[in-house]
């Protein structure tokens, strides 16, 4: 997303001491005893800002919702994002006795995407070989040195929209809304499913016994895609289904032994590891540009901008005056009548952080404080900005000491 002219939209309102002049109308009853010191006007000033685009080499990758997909867009270039991750052993996952494995399956599920939705696309799954205990939870992480990347355990082409997909309900009130699940089904061989039994038989189900044993017994999977570079998903879930069936004796009306059918289901969730890995191509964002600024996530550029507080004439004149509201709007360029080639939307939204808050703003899950942090309204796509209301907090925080602070320009993560 490109940031146009961002010292356009600071508009600061001080208040200013002045002089009146005594005067007998009645319209000045009471200025005629005060003060004068303490008449108070109020005054509109403006901030130029110096405003640059900046790499960013890793972010905290650690999701509930990891991104998975290539995509290519003509002005912000390049993005592949993958991830890794583990699955969680529930206590009630269980064979029933007698079980005989069919088959395996991951299966990644979403319900939002851009690009392309009919271009085809390969998903394939590696196997994670070591414990990702202890793994640095950021964006540059190297699969190779978690998984066996010689060979994918399976693979599945599948597009944007997807052929198969089910119905789910989201309730709200007396309010049901249906809508589409896609599914992306991978075939994994059956040896997986027919080791997970084997382990579960032993004594005390062995190596299955609960959820910290099983994930050094089976680290994980890896996700990536190696053919297309048209989509972008986000996943809400991912899965691993070791299909089984068995002999329930006596389980028929008529008392008779019937064939069933079942299903070991495990699922990546909060409790366990979910890493993204991701991958941009920024060099032609980062060349000097007086015109814009950019701003491309996750890993890829923000926009850093400079408020010049310690310049003697803007100090003097905040520890002077009293500042109380100062409106900062940042506009989005071009939009999309300006250029159609231009396939990514703006996020929603935009964070405004100094840039010496932003060591551990996410990892420690923070929250903007409205003082060194500033979360903007949402898109406006009749104006094609954000709005930050009313920053002045920011400002006089900084304003005293004299300080520059430095503050980026970037998507909020969740």
């Amino acid at each position: 997303m490109k940031l146009k002219s961002l010292y356009k939209g600071l508009f600061i309102t001080f208040l200013a001491v002045i002089t009146i002049s005594c005067d007998d109308n009645l319209r000045q009853v009471g200025f005629t005893i005060q003060p004068k010191q303490d008449r108070l006007s109020v005054g509109v000033d403006t901030l130029m800002l110096e405003a640059t685009t900046v790499k960013v080499d890793s972010v905290f990758s650690k999701t509930n919702y990891p991104v998975l997909g290539e995509y290519i867009d003509p002005v912000f270039g390049s993005i592949k994002s993958e991830y890794i991750g583990e699955f969680y052993l529930s206590p009630g996952a269980e064979f029933k006795q007698g079980a005989i494995v069919d088959s395996v399956r991951t299966v990644i599920s979403y319900t939002t995407m851009m690009g392309d939705s009919l271009t085809p696309m390969r998903l394939s799954v590696y196997e994670v070989t070591k414990s990702l205990k202890g793994l640095n939870n950021y964006t540059h992480i190297d699969p190779e040195a978690f998984a066996d990347m010689s060979a994918p355990l399976g693979t599945s082409l599948f597009t944007g929209k997807n052929a198969t997909y089910h119905t789910e309900t989201y309730t709200t009130g007396y309010n049901a809304d249906y809508y589409k699940v896609y599914d992306i089904n991978v075939q994994l061989p059956k040896s997986i499913g027919e080791n997970f039994l084997t382990e579960y038989k032993k004594e005390g189900h062995g190596k299955l016994a609960d959820a910290d044993t099983f994930r050094e017994y089976f680290p994980g999977l890896y996700f990536t895609t190696s053919f297309g570079n048209s989509t972008i998903l986000s996943v809400n879930l991912t899965s691993l289904d070791v299909h089984y069936h068995y002999t329930d004796k006596g389980g028929s009306s008529k008392g008779t032994d019937t064939i069933r059918t079942s299903k070991f289901r495990l699922n990546i969730t909060p409790e366990v590891t979910q890493i993204n890995r991701v991958e941009n191509k920024n060099d032609h964002l980062l060349v000097e540009n007086s015109d814009y600024s950019y701003v491309k996530s996750p890993a890829g550029v923000n926009t850093k901008i400079i408020f010049p507080l310690s310049r003697p004439d803007i100090h003097e004149k905040l520890k002077s005056q009293a500042l109380n509201l100062a409106n900062f709007t940042v506009y989005a360029m071009p939009d999309a009548l300006e250029n159609q080639m231009v396939k990514l939307s703006p996020p929603e939204y935009l964070l405004l952080v100094n840039e010496d808050s932003l060591a551990g703003f996410f990892e420690k899950r923070k929250l903007k404080d409205d003082v060194t942090s500033f979360l903007s309204d949402s898109f406006d796509r009749t104006t094609y900005s954000y709005q930050f209301n009313n920053i002045s907090t920011m400002i006089n925080h900084y304003a005293s000491p004299p300080s520059k602070p430095a503050i980026t320009v970037a998507p909020p993560r969740c």
